[in-house]
Parts: C-alpha cells; structure tokens; sequence
C-alpha cells in the first residue's frame, strides 16, 4: 500500500511539475488556472479572457475557504434570501453573505451576474481573510490598493476583471497568511480538508525555499523607493538630492535603510509598489558608524489617504548564513523602481574602513539607489541591508548586517530629520 501510494505520490508531482512548462506560452492566468484546477477551485473550462461575474466570484472565494461542504450544509438547514441567484452559486452567496464576506441581503441586491470589480473582488478577499473595513482596515472604495500595499496581490488591479485576472488574484493568496498569522490560504485548505497536504506540497506551495521570482511575487510591496531632501528649495521643487532604498519591518511602518540614505535631510519620502508616497515621520534609531537607521513611516501619504497596514519583511540577521549561500535583493537601483537580482554569499563577515562591523560580501547585484534595500535569504528573510560595492572589484557587493537591528530599542518616538542632521552636524564640529 505504501509503495502504491508513493507512487501515485510520485505521478501527481510530475504531473504538476510539468503544468508551468506547459502552460508557460499560454501566460500567467493560464498557468494560475491549472494550479487552482489541482487544487479543485477552479473546475471546467477556463474561459480567461471571458469577464468575470459576481456569482464567480462568491463561488471561487468559497471553495478558497475551504468552505464549499460548509456552504452545502447550510443551504440544506437555512431557507436562504439568495434563491434569485443562479443554482451554481446560491449556497456560495448565501454562504459568503453568512460570514460577512459580502453584505448584501438578497439576490437582487448582491447582483450576481453584474461584472466583477477589482476592489469589490479584493473587498471580499480581505474579509475572507480577517481584515475588516467596518474596523477601518480598510475602504471598499479602495480595496484593491490595500491589497497590493499589504502584499496580497502582486500586480495591480483596477476596473472590472477577466476570469484569468481572478485566478491570478487568487492564486497570489494561496501564500499569502491570515491577518491572525494563524496559516496561509494554502495551510487552511489543507487543514479543513479541502485539498490534501500532498497535493498542496506538490505544487510548491508549502516550499520554505522562494525563487527569485516568488520573492519578487511575495515581498516586493514591502520595499520601497525613497527621495532624500536636504534643503527646503528641493522640497519646493520637487527635486531630490538622491535616491535610496529602504523597507518596512513592521505592517505599521516602522522601516530600515541605510543611515547614509538620510544624511543631511529635512524631508524624505517613500514610494511604495502602488505608487503612493509616503513621509517619513521620524527616525527611530540610527548609527551612523554602521550605516544603519529605523525610520516610521507616516501612515498618511502626501495624497491625504491614511492606511492601516503595510507589507514588511522579517528580520533574520547573520547568524546562519554560509559562504555559498543563496541570497536575493530587493531595491530601488538607480532610482528607477523596484528590482530584484539574485547572487551568493561571498564571505560572510568581511572588514571594510567605513563600516565597524564586519560585512556580508555576495554576489547580487545592486547599483546606486539601491542602498538601504533588503539582502534576503532564501526564505525570504532580511540578513543584511544593501549598502555599497568595491569600486574596482567584480560582483563584490556589501550589505550591513541586520542583527543590530534586532537588538535596537525601536519603542521610542524617535528625533525629526532635522534634529538627526543638527546632532550629527554638532558633534562634526566638537
């Protein structure tokens, strides 16, 4: 029986390896659609390009639950509002109307074969995931932009969606936690019984180890562009004085860069994966000798729109890292926008004159801008922060280690700017 079962194991895993190759010259949505199709949430034909509906949508988050028995329990004990609804998805709607994913209180009202919406699709995505905009998570109106600051979705979405728009959406989920860290949507379908952990495994879903592309998939919204300012005249001309990169390592903005990257300014501001920008609004801690600094963000950009939450990565530090390691880092090079690049671990622990710690050397490569960016390892964990380079060397990269980072005391209010700049011009001056 084992031997039986290893090998139907073995098939499946083949199977599944051979859909990306596959369906690599069909593009994302395609590729998407047969990884929910393995999982059960996508059933029949595709039909990509065709506009997604509202009843879609009810009975793809339900099955994303792992709630589709549930729904069925329910339609058999509970004469439900939803009998206008197309027979395929009235236990979905009435389900999904149950648990407060939607709020509308018949057939009529809910529309089901209206067109989807991108920030009515991410609306009910959110709230199958535990965030709330009755709690001021966030708004309706603006759900789909929530959902790409937060990291759920790794392309934007706007205006009604296609069926493949959807499937990409949701296949995004599928690693992406509840807002109680209790599982990914992967882990909870696994857990209720709605796929089985060798089917979920096969398809790389619950692999500890990312590829470049997934840690650009899942991490690049916590990153993010930042414009230095040192005079008021740069301020009013909209001109910055560099460009650098920094993080977020907590969802309520408390963020790391490089200390060089703030040097000198009276105003700095980050642009994040959506294109919003945001204002520093204190830096936290910062040593200047090891090139490091904790900044908070303000949770209010310069558009006026505050949000709850950001995406942010998880501090790591050096202690496990190895020669050879892979590594991966996310920035902002030259200030062009977000880029990820890829190398190893060269030396872990090499003297340079302007740092007074030891630095990790590798091979990823980074350019001007990309100081204060995240060196990840293969978890997709922050080790160090992205700082300069040997000018006369090939692919020898240097980034700051992280782990004073995590000894840091970042409870307090913090200085302004400006007062970082006076303090450090006065003690230039002692």
């Amino acid at each position: 029986m084992k031997n039986r079962f290893f090998a139907l194991l073995c098939a499946l895993v083949l199977l599944v390896s051979a859909v990306p190759a596959a369906s690599a010259l069909e593009g994302e949505a395609s590729r998407a659609a047969d990884t929910l199709a393995a999982l059960n949430i996508v059933r029949g034909d595709y039909a990509l390009d065709s506009a997604a509906t509202r009843a879609h949508a009810a009975v793809l988050l339900v099955r994303l639950a792992g709630a589709e028995q549930a729904a069925a329990r329910q339609a058999v004990t509970t004469r439900s509002p939803y009998y206008a609804a197309p027979a395929y998805a009235r236990s979905s709607i009435a389900y999904a109307a149950s648990q407060g994913w939607t709020t509308s209180a018949s057939a009529q009202a809910y529309r089901p074969d209206a067109p989807l919406t991108a920030d009515a699709w991410c609306t009910m995505l959110l709230r199958m995931l535990g965030y709330s905009d009755k709690a001021g998570d966030f708004t309706a109106s603006d759900a789909a932009v929530f959902a790409q600051r937060i990291g759920l979705l790794s392309q934007p979405l706007s205006g009604e969606l296609t069926r493949g728009q959807v499937f990409q959406s949701i296949w995004d989920a599928l690693t992406f936690s509840y807002k109680d860290g209790s599982a990914t949507v992967a882990e909870r379908l696994v857990e209720r019984g709605a796929a089985s952990r060798a089917t979920v495994s096969a398809l790389g879903l619950l692999e500890p180890e990312l590829t470049a592309r997934q840690v650009a998939d899942r991490h690049a919204a916590a990153v993010f562009c930042l414009d230095k300012y040192d005079t008021q005249e740069e301020i009013d001309e909209g001109t910055p004085s560099g460009n650098a990169s920094g993080f977020f390592i907590s969802s309520d903005g408390l963020a790391v860069t490089n200390y060089h990257s703030i040097d000198g300014a009276i105003h700095v501001t980050a642009t994040l994966s959506t294109g919003e920008t945001y204002p520093v609004g204190a830096v936290v801690w910062y040593d200047p000798n090891i090139d490091l600094a904790v900044l908070r963000i303000s949770p209010t950009s310069t558009d006026g729109k505050t949000t709850s939450a950001f995406a942010y990565l998880e501090l790591a530090g050096t202690a496990d890292i190895r020669s050879g390691d892979t590594v991966y880092t996310l920035g902002n090079p030259l200030g062009l926008g977000l880029a990820v690049s890829s190398g190893i671990i060269s030396a872990t622990a090499r003297d340079v004159d302007r740092y007074a710690l030891p630095c990790v050397m590798n091979t990823a490569d980074i350019s001007q801008g990309s100081s204060g960016g995240a060196l990840l390892n293969v978890y997709g964990h922050v080790i160090a922060v992205t700082s300069g380079a040997y000018t006369y060397g090939n692919n020898m990269y240097l980034a700051v280690p992280a782990d004073p980072v995590l000894e840091a005391d970042l409870t307090a209010s913090g200085l302004t700017l400006e007062e970082v700049a006076k303090n450090e011009s006065a003690k230039a001056e002692d």
